[in-house]
């Protein structure tokens, strides 16, 4: 909806009514106004090009013509029953075909939601209680994904740290933290506790963080070995990395999976999935009152969710689209490396090229800890001039995606060259 109202005027009647002025996501003092393919408007009709792209779900870019057709013609039929409908079992359907560990599927509405239920339906399973998740990785906003997401105070391991106020002191006895990428401690530490563990979750790309070769492995062999269940928390990278997720391009199959951002074409839905053994627990009729997980949500499989991620998920099934997303996403990391070296500032460009960032420091960057040698301030002042010259990105991360042009990705690199200077 356009309006006659600054971005000014917006931001101070946005501070009498939400704390801190904003949704809790991103920077308040951005207020978007409309977005079309790869580019983005904000109140003051300033243009972007889009990397953001609402953290991920915009992957073929805003307002794709044929996701706004079948959502059009859902709309005329619909908005939501809470009941099952055709286009949500439907997208089930294509979750179970494209995803290795998927047998089944369960709807919420959120990443977060999923990945609380999938620790709840591990618990079910195995009658066991702690959770072991790896520092820095992100799960959510349940008490458990807030252990040690970002700690400010570096501790040993595996005790946890809470990240926020408000989580009982019972939460963090269950929790186990280890470091990312590193095979010797976690499997040390499974060892030990193995006959306590309902879980391993993990980032296959843990925010940034590619996993190690083989590290991914060493835990599916892990809780095969002892009875844990393994958790791919694909909110991020299921439908973008492949169109079978990490657990496709790394090689590995867990035990069950977490979706979410691209399965819902832009509007909110998220799933777990994974093998009917653990999914039955969700069967009261089949696993009995003690074993059963409940789960119901007023807007899960909604109908319109559905159909826009269904059309979302055939156009990702099309030749090539996984290589351009892929080639983009190469172009611009040599933008980064180029445009960095040339000045002699200190980087690593970490991730993949679907979806990375650049870190400032000389160090290799293979867990959360690497990550606090970043220079903040350059870091800062980079992602500032980027956004001066009409580039939209995260703090940390950078989205490629279907709907960058040829002039995106010039225009990109021409403000990648300028920040680096400035540098």
């Amino acid at each position: 909806m356009k309006t006659n109202i600054s971005q000014s005027d917006w931001k101070n009647r946005a501070a009498e009514v939400l704390p801190a002025a904003g949704f809790g996501n991103f920077d308040p003092s951005l207020i978007l106004r409309e977005g079309k393919g790869s580019r983005i408007w904000d109140e003051d009709g300033k243009e972007y090009i889009d990397y953001l792209i609402g953290s991920g779900p915009m992957i073929l870019g805003h307002g794709h013509p044929e996701v706004l057709d079948a959502v059009q013609e859902q709309l005329g039929k619909g908005m939501t029953f809470f009941t099952n409908n055709a286009a949500g079992i439907e997208l089930a359907e294509v979750l179970v075909e494209a995803m290795a560990c998927a047998e089944q599927v369960r709807y919420v509405s959120t990443g977060g939601e999923a990945d609380m239920y999938a620790i709840r339906l591990a618990r079910a399973f195995t009658g066991k209680d702690k959770i072991l998740k790896f520092e820095g990785g992100y799960h959510g906003m349940s008490g458990e994904a807030l252990m040690s997401l970002a700690p400010k105070t570096l501790v040993n391991f595996p005790q946890a740290v809470p990240d926020s106020a408000g989580i009982p002191e019972s939460v963090r006895d269950n929790m186990l933290i280890a470091p990312f990428n590193d095979t010797d401690f976690v499997t040390s530490l499974v060892e030990e506790y193995a006959g306590e563990i309902a879980c391993i979750i993990v980032e296959p790309l843990q925010r940034l963080i590619p996993p190690a070769p083989g590290f991914l492995q060493t835990l599916r062999d892990l809780a095969t070995k002892h009875g844990i269940v393994l958790v791919f928390d694909e909110v991020v990278t299921g439908f973008r990395f492949a169109y079978g997720g990490a657990q496709e391009y790394y090689g590995v199959v867990p035990d069950l999976c977490t979706l979410g951002k691209i399965i819902g074409g832009g509007f909110p839905l998220a799933a777990i999935a994974g093998c009917s053994e653990i999914m039955a627990h969700f069967d009261k009729a089949v696993v009995g009152d003690k074993s059963f997980t409940f789960q119901v949500g007023t807007l899960s499989g909604n109908p319109v969710a559905s159909v826009a991620g269904l059309k979302t998920l055939e156009i990702l099934r099309q030749p090539s689209a996984y290589e351009e997303i892929k080639k983009n996403g190469e172009r611009l990391m040599q933008s980064y490396a180029t445009h960095l070296s040339a000045v002699g500032v200190p980087h690593q460009i970490v991730g993949e090229p679907m979806l990375f960032d650049v870190v400032f420091t000389e160090d290799p960057v293979r867990d959360y800890r690497d990550t606090l040698k970043n220079n903040a301030a350059q870091a800062k002042a980079f992602n500032a001039s980027l956004r001066q010259s009409g580039i939209l990105k995260p703090d940390s991360k950078l989205y490629a995606h279907l709907a960058l042009s040829v002039e995106d990705l010039q225009q990109t690199d021409e403000a990648i060259a300028t920040a680096a200077r400035q540098l």
